[in-house]
């Protein structure tokens, strides 16, 4: 392979393919959709687990748990973490946390766990806090400063008139 081969044939903007013009173009008569039979039909669609009447795998794979999609998603970081990446009397935010790849993507909450020890007079700014993690923040002398999180979304909530 050499370089200039690399980029051959792929386009940024792929012309549609035009069926129905003929047998010269390869895509005359039935247009790619073969003979007779419910995909040749005008209005066809097909759910997408659809398996010819054979019990669809989603359907026989059994189902385990419950998976919350409104849950927050919450970043975990630990105390002795903080020992690691941080200096003494630094002021450790969001901000600083995802400078040093504690707090990677995308998160709604962060929470400070208390695993490892921890020395280093530390002022932690975050959402949650365990009570271990809270304990060893103030027991080196530092300062635990609590963010507000996401409002919940109350349903069906009595409006004032």
């Amino acid at each position: 392979m050499n370089l200039n081969d690399v980029h051959r044939g792929i386009q940024k903007h792929k012309k549609r393919n035009r069926v129905g013009r003929g047998p010269g173009s390869g895509h005359g008569k039935t247009c790619g959709r073969g003979h007779k039979g419910q995909g040749s039909r005008a209005g066809f669609s097909l759910h997408p687990t659809f398996e010819g009447g054979q019990m669809p795998l989603v359907r026989r794979i059994p189902k385990r748990g419950f998976n919350n999609r409104w849950a927050l998603s919450v970043a975990i970081v630990n105390v002795g973490d903080l020992e690691a990446r941080f200096e003494a009397d630094d002021v450790v935010d969001l901000d600083a946390l995802r400078a040093k790849n504690l707090v990677k993507g995308r998160s709604d909450l962060v929470k400070i766990l208390g695993d490892g020890p921890l020395t280093k007079k530390l002022t932690v700014s975050a959402h949650r806090f365990s009570r271990s993690a809270r304990e060893k923040i103030e027991q080196a002398g530092g300062q635990v400063v609590v963010l507000p999180g996401k409002a919940p979304v109350v349903k069906n909530k009595p409006r004032s008139r």
